[in-house]
């Protein structure tokens, strides 16, 4: 009974002893820290991204940045979520930087109804939430993730964009409202 319970602790243990293994350079540790936290990072990142050439590009950005400032990371523990905000901030500013390449965006509302209304008429085609989620207009779709799927409060999205939290909230009821017009044609 008690090796079980030693059981988590065992694996804190070692997931310290790889983050520590991989502040001095073993590359091979940092890999085994890369495969325990590439899914959670990419999924992230697929969700904050409009497609997923974006959202590889943001993933392999987050694991280069991890590497160079990896002896910032306070220990093995504070790992997940020390990878957690660095994607968040590396998906912003992606997100930023292709907002001021483009300058200009068609509008996404009139083809995000027109593609539901178009699903709906085609029984052959559906519309999920994910695709739903894609066509949002930015700033609506980065508070629905951060908020909905990631957890985050209004107070701490304003913050990392730089919003007051009623922008923050008037930004996710838009998303919401959108998703579910999509998801309802």
């Amino acid at each position: 009974m008690q090796a079980i319970a030693d059981r988590p602790r065992e694996m804190r243990r070692a997931m310290v002893d790889l983050l520590g293994e991989a502040q001095r350079g073993d590359m091979a540790a940092f890999e085994a820290l890369y495969r325990q936290h590439v899914g959670r990072v990419h999924g992230l990142c697929r969700r904050l991204a409009r497609d997923a050439g974006r959202a590889e590009e943001m993933t392999q950005e987050v694991f280069l940045r991890a590497w160079r400032l990896l002896n910032a990371c306070p220990d093995g523990e504070a790992l997940a979520g020390w990878l957690h905000r660095m994607t968040v901030y590396v998906a912003l500013s992606e997100n930023r930087k292709a907002r001021r390449r483009l300058r200009r965006e068609a509008p996404i509302e009139d083809g995000l109804l027109r593609d539901a209304r178009e699903s709906a008429r085609n029984p052959g085609s559906a519309l999920d939430l994910e695709r739903a989620m894609q066509r949002l207009p930015h700033g609506a779709r980065q508070i629905f993730v951060l908020h909905d799927l990631e957890g985050f409060r209004h107070e701490e999205i304003g913050k990392l964009l730089g919003l007051s939290p009623g922008t923050s909230k008037a930004q996710l009821h838009r998303a919401r409202r959108l998703l579910k017009e999509a998801l309802e044609s």
